[in-house]
Order: structure tokens, then C-alpha cells, then sequence
């Protein structure tokens, strides 16, 4: 429908929506683009990233918004270093998946037999092979169910102080805006409550968050457990393994990637029964976006899996 959107991923806002409508989202590694502007959740993990019809097409806008900005400087300043000289276009190669060492975890591609879905991502990894891919497949991700686990995992301690904080300081840099806080937001719902559809959506998010006060010695704990879960599971399993990336569908390891701020790319994979799209992630360390690229290009152009809407054809 468009040529060029733009998404803010915090877990899975980007790689989720591409996956389920045949499209290509960039999900970039946390401060590789600034977030000056936009509502934030948390530094940590907010990131900002192109959701465009083709690889081609959003690495094309990835090289425009990558780079420093003083409105978002310390985690600009520190992810700049990954920038390739010359770009990200220089990486849209059809051998991009030739040599690279990509790993299958296992806890993702758990589908019935002879459902499309398995049959199709079967295809799928032995094209990557034919291309000349190495896949080491049965490879565990340590704590991987704690890192999917959002309610047990340290998130929903963590991320209500960070959103606070962070919301906080969005609406007072504002140059005008009816409420300053996320206090007078809850205020204001309050007082438009139908408007607002407080009884059907309510705040619960909004009011557990008011509830802290900074970045305490709870929220800092989780957040070090967090970083610590993401550094021995796929860090770890990464290093080890010598791999270039993990192979996931859809965006079902997005919570992964999210909490270490690592890079995934999600293209389209095929169509359920019903016409549901389905996509393939490619996801690595962060600063991979290079040979991401590579592999989710040459996937695309060798696929071809993308299907224009039928109100379009």
C-alpha cells in the first residue's frame, strides 16, 4: 500500500507486523537509529527500523536513518561503530547466504506435520543449504524459556520504572502539550474516561509505572538479570557456534533479540491455509546487520515468497 513505513520495536513491533503481512521489516540493533521524537517504553530496547516491500527497499532507508544524533547521543555515539564504511547497500548480494554459518534453535519451528508451515520452512532450510549455507541445527538457547517468560523474567519490573522515566522526559521536552507527565495523562484519561475508553481498555500499564519511583534497587536488579540471561543464552550459543545468525519464523524469538538490543530481519516466507502470510527471521549479534542483510537478500531474491495483496492485483 505504501512504499516506506517506519516502525518502533521494542519487542517485536517490527518483526511481528512484517512477518503477518508479507512484507520486510528491519528491526536494527538498540541506538544504530535515533529515537529522538518518537514516545519511548525503554532505552534499552527501543529501536527504530523500515518496514518496506523488499529487502532492497529498506536497507535503502536504513542507510538514511543510521547514524549520531545529539538528541539521542549516548546510545547513537555508542552503536555508530557498527556503520560499515560505505553503507548498507553494498551488502544486497544474491551469494549472501554462501559460507554462512546459520543456526537453528531449538522452541521455534514446532509445527505439526504436513501443516504448510512445516512443510514450507523445511523447504526453506534446505534452499538456505542448496545456497550454500551451513546450518547446525538442535542448538539450545540457555534460559530461553525464562527470556520468552515477559511476566517472570524481570520485564515487568524493569520496564514500568524505565517507561516512567522515559515518558516523563518525552512530555517535558515537548514545545507544547496538554499534560507534562504520566501522572496527567492518567488524569486525563480519568476525566475523559469515555472518550478514552477506560472501561474497555483501562491503564493498567499506565498506573503500575506511576506506581514507582526511578530506577530503584528492584528495577536495577532485574535489569542486570535480564543482561545476563541474554549474554549466556543466544550471545553465548552465538559465539560458540561461530554463527553468522539464527533462523526463527515469524517473529516468535523477538523477545531474544529484544532484550540483548540485537538486530533481526524478518522476509516473507509463504501462506497458510487461509492466506495468512508467515515470514522467516534472520537475527544476530549486535552490529551483524551487514551480513544479516546478505542472507535475508539472497533468501528473498531466491524465494520470491512475497504475494501482493489480493485487493491489489
Amino acid at each position: 500500500m505504501v512504499v516506506v513505513t517506519l516502525g518502533i520495536e521494542r519487542d517485536g513491533s517490527i518483526l511481528c507486523p512484517a512477518s503477518l503481512n508479507s512484507v520486510v521489516g528491519i528491526k536494527p540493533t538498540v541506538g544504530l537509529t535515533s529515537r529522538a521524537g518518537v514516545i519511548p517504553t525503554t532505552p534499552r530496547q527501543d529501536t527504530i527500523g523500515p518496514i518496506c516491500r523488499a529487502v532492497a527497499d529498506a536497507v535503502h532507508v536504513l542507510d538514511s536513518i543510521v547514524g549520531y544524533d545529539a538528541h539521542d547521543a549516548t546510545a547513537t555515539r555508542t552503536a555508530s561503530k557498527y556503520i560499515p564504511r560505505g553503507g548498507y547497500m553494498q551488502f544486497l548480494q544474491l551469494d549472501g547466504l554462501k559460507g554462512k554459518r546459520i543456526g537453528v534453535p531449538n522452541g521455534f519451528f514446532n509445527f505439526p506435520n504436513r501443516t504448510v508451515q512445516h512443510t514450507v520452512y523445511q523447504q526453506h532450510l534446505d534452499t538456505m543449504r542448496k545456497q550454500g549455507a551451513i546450518l547446525i541445527e538442535n542448538l539450545d538457547i540457555d534460559n530461553l524459556d525464562t527470556l520468552m517468560d515477559n511476566l517472570n523474567n524481570g520485564e515487568q519490573i524493569a520496564l514500568p520504572a524505565e517507561f516512567k522515566l522515559s515518558l516523563n522526559s518525552y512530555l517535558s521536552d515537548l514545545s507544547y502539550s496538554p499534560v507534562r507527565s504520566l501522572a496527567e495523562i492518567i488524569a486525563f484519561n480519568n476525566a475523559h474516561h469515555i472518550e478514552e475508553k477506560l472501561k474497555e481498555i483501562r491503564q493498567i500499564i499506565f498506573l503500575a509505572a506511576e506506581n514507582t519511583t526511578g530506577l530503584g534497587a528492584p528495577a536495577r536488579a532485574a535489569v542486570r538479570r535480564l543482561s545476563k540471561m541474554s549474554a549466556n543464552g543466544l550471545e553465548k550459543l552465538m559465539k560458540e557456534h561461530k554463527l553468522d545468525a539464527v533462523v526463527t519464523p515469524n517473529a516468535d524469538a523477538s523477545s531474544v533479540l529484544a532484550i540483548g538490543g540485537m538486530p533481526g530481519i524478518s522476509v516473507p516466507a509463504g501462506h497458510g491455509k487461509m492466506g495468512v502470510p508467515f515470514g522467516l527471521c534472520f537475527g544476530g549479534l549486535r552490529g551483524y546487520e551487514p551480513r544479516l542483510i546478505e542472507m535475508a537478500y539472497a533468501f528473498e531474491q531466491i524465494t520470491k515468497a512475497r504475494k501482493a495483496p489480493m485487493f491489489m492485483a
